[in-house]
């Protein structure tokens, strides 16, 4: 299984909102991944998107990686906080209030999924599993009996 990830450091952002963008992602496919980020509206998604594709990018040139881009998903995505630029804003009669310029580390690590792997001819993964209905209770042998004598 393959795994590559990919860092964009310094990003002029606050990691929260960040956090934000990269949570809509986590555990999609690549290529959902990117679908959703191209209709987010946040600033940041566009440098998300970025992070993303060279992650797939890094996955591609790793040895032993399958070729199929389809198979790679979001396995990871955290936004770490970075350093934080120090501003002076004028205020009212000589003072000064402090603005902060906060900065934030993407990091985007993206996986192969493994095959599922059955036997052969078993039909492993081909048929969807049985659902009961909501509300509907599991019969009793006693009550299968008697169902399958008044049928007779």
């Amino acid at each position: 299984m393959i795994e590559a990830h990919a860092t964009a450091r310094y990003v002029r952002t606050s990691a929260q909102k960040a956090g934000l963008v990269l949570a809509l992602i986590r555990g999609k496919d690549v290529n959902r991944a990117l679908a959703t980020l191209k209709f987010t509206r946040k600033g940041v998604a566009e440098d998300v998107a970025k992070v993303l594709r060279s992650a797939v990018a890094n996955a591609q040139q790793k040895d032993g990686f399958s070729g199929d881009v389809d198979r790679l998903f979001v396995s990871a995505c955290y936004a770490n906080q970075g350093p934080s630029q120090k501003r002076v804003r004028p205020a009212p009669m000589g003072r000064a209030f402090r603005v902060l310029k906060r900065t934030a580390h993407l990091t985007v690590r993206v996986a192969e999924r493994a095959e599922k792997v059955g036997p052969v001819g078993t039909g492993v993964g081909t048929e969807a599993p049985k659902r009961r209905r909501a509300g509907a209770k599991k019969q009793t042998p006693a009550a299968k009996r008697a169902t399958k004598k008044a049928k007779e």
